[in-house]
């Protein structure tokens, strides 16, 4: 559980569209976690396909693709101990109607097809998610100044 954790969150079309952005951001700069990537992009069809690889044989493939392509998507990565533990909590479960109030999804979100957000699941997988939406030179590497009053 390193400090230098890292992982990606990115808030889908809907939360874009919804203009939840600065809430959500909010929520993690809230808890303390450090901003080291951030961009608004509109993915193709070819990274999707990579990023949910696990679900592209599945029946509803094809509606989350059309679904995630449909507007910019904000994709940002997080640093901080516990970052993907902790950022899953966060965003609540995957499905809305099972999230907690006060977590983004319980908060903002009903059908599971409109869930807000994306959260790695594990460090693995957020080391993976990251190096498909950014390029190394597009992650920043700085002190924040608040970290003595977050970390023991």
């Amino acid at each position: 559980m390193s400090q230098n954790e890292r992982t990606f969150i990115a808030v889908k079309p809907d939360g874009v569209q919804r203009g939840l952005v600065s809430k959500i951001l909010g929520r993690f700069e809230d808890r303390g976690f450090k901003l080291v990537g951030i961009k608004l992009v509109t993915p193709t069809e070819n990274l999707l396909k990579e990023h949910y690889a696990e679900h592209v044989n599945k029946s509803f493939f094809p509606k989350m693709l059309s679904y995630m392509m449909s507007g910019p998507i904000l994709a940002t990565v997080w640093e901080g101990k516990d970052v993907v533990r902790q950022g899953r909590a966060i965003l609540g479960a995957t499905n809305p109607l099972n999230s907690a109030p006060g977590t983004i999804r319980g908060d903002f979100a009903i059908d599971m097809g409109r869930n807000v957000c994306h959260g790695s699941d594990s460090v693995e997988s957020a080391n993976h998610e990251i190096s498909l939406w950014f390029k190394p030179e597009e992650l920043n590497d700085w002190k924040l100044n608040q970290q003595a009053w977050i970390y023991e």
